[in-house]
Formats: C-alpha cells, sequence, structure tokens
C-alpha cells in the first residue's frame, strides 16, 4: 500500500452491477474493520436490485444485505476513496491519478445459485480481511 493512505483510509468497492462482489466486500469490510475505515461500493451498470444468492451467502455470515440497494459509479465517489478495488468492470471503471488501484479477479456471482455463490463469499472475506492488515498498518 502506499504511503499516502490517510489515518481512517476510504475504499471504495467497484464491480458492474453493484449487486454482489462489491456489495459482499464492502459489507465484509465495515462489519470487521470496526470503524477504523470508511467503507464505499458502487457499480458502473448498477443492477435494480442486489443479488437474492448473495444477501443470504451472507445472512450464513451473521451479515444482513436486506435493504440495501445498487449505486452508481461517480466520480465524486472515486475522488473520495483512497483505495479503489475493483472486480471485473474493466475499461468502465473510473481511473484517476493519485489513487491506489487494486483489481480482484473473482467469478461473478450473477445469475448463480447459493452453492456457486459461498466460494465467492469466502475468496472475498479472506482478501478483505488481508486488506485490512495492510490499510491498518500502512495508516498507523
Amino acid at each position: 500500500m502506499p504511503d499516502h493512505i490517510t489515518a481512517r483510509p476510504t475504499v471504495l468497492f467497484v464491480c458492474v452491477h453493484n449487486a454482489g462482489r462489491s456489495q459482499m466486500a464492502a459489507a465484509f469490510l465495515t462489519h470487521l474493520a470496526g470503524g477504523l475505515i470508511e467503507v464505499r461500493s458502487a457499480g458502473s451498470a448498477p443492477a435494480d436490485r442486489l443479488n437474492p444468492a448473495v444477501i443470504e451467502a451472507m445472512a450464513e455470515k451473521g451479515i444482513d444485505l436486506t435493504g440495501l440497494t445498487p449505486k452508481r459509479l461517480t466520480t465524486d465517489a472515486v475522488q473520495a476513496s483512497d483505495v479503489v478495488i475493483t472486480m471485473g468492470c474493466g475499461d468502465t471503471c473510473l481511473v484517476l491519478p493519485g489513487k491506489t488501484y487494486l483489481d480482484w479477479i473473482l467469478d461473478d456471482p450473477a445469475g448463480q445459485g447459493l452453492d456457486a455463490v459461498r466460494p465467492i463469499r469466502d475468496q472475498i472475506e479472506h482478501r478483505v480481511r488481508a486488506l485490512i492488515t495492510d490499510l491498518v498498518s500502512t495508516a498507523a
């Protein structure tokens, strides 16, 4: 991680629909970071609603995503973030100079059932836990 991370870093998770991967990552980071990190998520082409299998998979981990809605990626959201983590949005993700970008290669849970979403969820949780360690040690 770069040395420009603030004392309370801001992370933006971005995927295409903001209905699966980025929502899970944001929820895990919010749940696990204990307020040490500001968390946002957005999509380059947001869906109408979250993937029901994603909601169910996160509920198994004790995290409630009901009531959340996909949000559109904006320039303001990117500008306000220290770290932008993309997940499969390719060239449609906004890239601004001076930001740290990470690209997490993960299967897309769109149209998948619970059994297919669980391993994606678990990969995201593992990456978020490592991200917290990196961000907290960099900001200290």
